[in-house]
């Protein structure tokens, strides 16, 4: 769902903004050095604030009034032509850094608007920058969007929300929370692998008494013989669990050096296990093993937690008593988007911000729920219902 809008990049502002401060501090510098505000310190910052920047340009609009009342009160031609040179050069930087404040309030009240967002729009400023499946132009191109989540059974909508966020991963905590603070969670969670985290899973088993049927984003390519005859990957590669080492397809040792962490930007911390082979030196094999420089060998970051979780997704989704939920989820829940974008013509949105968006398409599931609930009525009109058929 999007709206036509031009937008604003973190990456741009930061940009902007940093080549502005870089100015008005070469500025400072030359106006300390020309003496033309007496009291400037030649103490130099990373950056100066709006307060700064506004209090010099204060001080430069006083002094050129000074300078404007002293010309007017001098006759004679060689003083009046210096402090005229004087009051054009106090103009032009009472200029560039009246141009300096606003712009520097400009970028932050953007960046403030943004957010931890990369993105917002100009005529929406909870919009985001997104990639849409419908690309008419093929070429990638980013439009300003929402990100619905929908929570559906039996192909009714029972909960949605409205997210800022392109990625389904970041989405995914925030939204079951809201789930079970209106519904309750149920007993099988399913969804597609653009929610596989380890941050999502783990919530999932230590927060909820929920079961996690989702497959991680390798799921599909590791079912792929060209995957398991690849000699290359280390999931193929022999392990001795009982000296903790693999063995490379050079028949070398690759052997535990030591442990990492890695922190996300919101706080999620995942540890590895870093692996590495004990001489890649001449191996006829390296070029096809590893990117490592040369005199570098071959490393593995192996997530413990992680590869558990791969595992136990797997069999989740394999077993007998919940493969059919996963087999279940695509006609489910993208019969509801189906329906609604090709059926229903709801394909944007009419109205901008946040809230308005939200009613807006809590709306058009309620249009969609009425129309269903009415097909299945009539299917059954008249014939003895079994629970769970409406």
């Amino acid at each position: 769902m999007r709206i036509n809008t031009l937008l604003f990049g973190k990456k741009s502002i930061l940009k902007y903004k940093d080549n502005l401060d870089q100015k008005a501090l070469e500025n400072y510098q030359q106006m300390v050095e020309t003496k033309i505000l007496p009291e400037l310190i030649d103490d130099l910052k990373d950056e100066l604030s709006i307060e700064e920047i506004e209090r010099i340009r204060q001080s430069l609009e006083e002094k050129e009034e000074q300078l404007i009342e002293a010309i007017d009160q001098t006759e004679t031609v060689e003083e009046r032509k210096t402090l005229r040179k004087e009051k054009s050069e106090v103009h032009k930087q009472k200029k560039q850094f009246d141009d300096f404040a606003q712009r520097k309030m400009r970028y932050e009240e953007q960046l403030v608007i943004m957010g931890v967002r990369n993105s917002f729009s100009k005529t929406d400023h909870d919009a985001t920058f997104m990639r849409m499946k419908e690309d008419h132009m093929r070429n990638g191109q980013l439009k300003p969007g929402y990100n619905i989540q929908l929570a559906t059974e039996n192909q009714f909508a029972l909960a949605y929300d409205c997210f800022p966020n392109p990625t389904d991963t970041r989405t995914f905590i925030p939204f079951l929370e809201k789930i079970e603070s209106k519904i309750g969670l149920p007993e099988n969670i399913v969804a597609d692998a653009g929610y596989a985290s380890e941050e999502n899973y783990c919530y999932v088993l230590d927060e909820t008494e929920s079961t996690p049927i989702i497959p991680h984003q390798g799921y599909l390519k590791e079912k792929k013989r060209a995957h398991k005859q690849n000699q290359f990957h280390r999931d193929n590669w022999p392990y001795n669990e009982l000296d903790d080492y693999y063995i490379c397809p050079n028949q070398k040792r690759v052997v535990f050096s030591h442990y990492s962490q890695r922190k996300d930007r919101n706080g999620f911390v995942r540890n590895f296990k870093i692996y590495e082979c004990e001489d890649c030196t001449g191996c006829p094999l390296r070029d096809k093993c590893t990117k490592a420089k040369e005199g570098k060998n071959r490393r593995l970051n192996i997530n413990p937690t992680w590869e558990y979780i791969k595992i136990k997704a797997k069999e989740k989704i394999e077993s007998k008593e919940t493969a059919f939920y996963y087999a279940q989820r695509k006609t489910d829940v993208e019969t509801v988007f189906g329906n609604i974008k090709q059926n229903m013509k709801f394909r944007r949105f009419h109205v901008r911000g946040a809230e308005k968006i939200f009613k807006e398409m809590g709306l058009v599931f309620l249009a969609h729920n009425f129309r269903k609930l009415v097909t299945r009525v009539r299917k059954y009109e008249g014939k003895t219902i079994i629970q769970n058929q409406i």
